[in-house]
């Protein structure tokens, strides 16, 4: 067992689910190395127990039109309580917004932000990003093309 209470069999299941969450309780089963009600049971479990938050399905961004990714670092006005709260309840509201993260350094936030074009980027930074409360620099990065993306976890087991 590993500190976190999984063992080896938990996250076999979990690597499975992470490449296919499609395939049935028998299929992880069979390929875990399980009898499928035992398995059932554990994925019911990691469900349960908040390793499992969601069940997705992950669609192409380029064939839904969603070409332009840009990696945008903003800094706010003041580093305190009150302006970090209000920059990511407002920055919640952004679907164009895939990815918020609070970092140490020169900036307080990078984020990733996906649009059809540059000019809906444009769009975006001067009808919502800039108007976001206690902004003051934002630097955004065009991605030209991607080399990895992954949406699995790694998992040592």
């Amino acid at each position: 067992m590993t500190a976190e209470g999984l063992d080896k069999i938990d996250y076999k299941i979990l690597a499975v689910m992470q490449q296919d969450a499609s395939l049935s309780a028998a299929e992880i089963a069979e390929l875990v190395g399980l009898s499928q009600s035992p398995c059932w049971r554990r994925i019911q479990r990691l469900k349960d127990e908040g390793y499992i938050t969601g069940i997705v399905a992950l669609l192409d961004r380029h064939k839904l039109g969603l070409r332009a990714q840009m990696f945008v670092q903003v800094k706010v006005l003041k580093n305190d309580q009150v302006s970090l709260a209000e920059f990511s309840k407002a920055i919640r509201a952004f679907p164009e917004v895939m990815e918020c993260h609070v970092v140490l350094g020169v900036f307080d936030f990078l984020l990733r932000v996906v649009t059809p074009d540059m000019d809906a980027y444009e769009k975006f930074y001067f009808e919502k990003l800039s108007r976001v409360p206690h902004v003051l620099e934002v630097t955004s990065f065009v991605a030209a093309s991607e080399i990895k993306t992954a949406t699995a976890w790694p998992l040592d087991f």
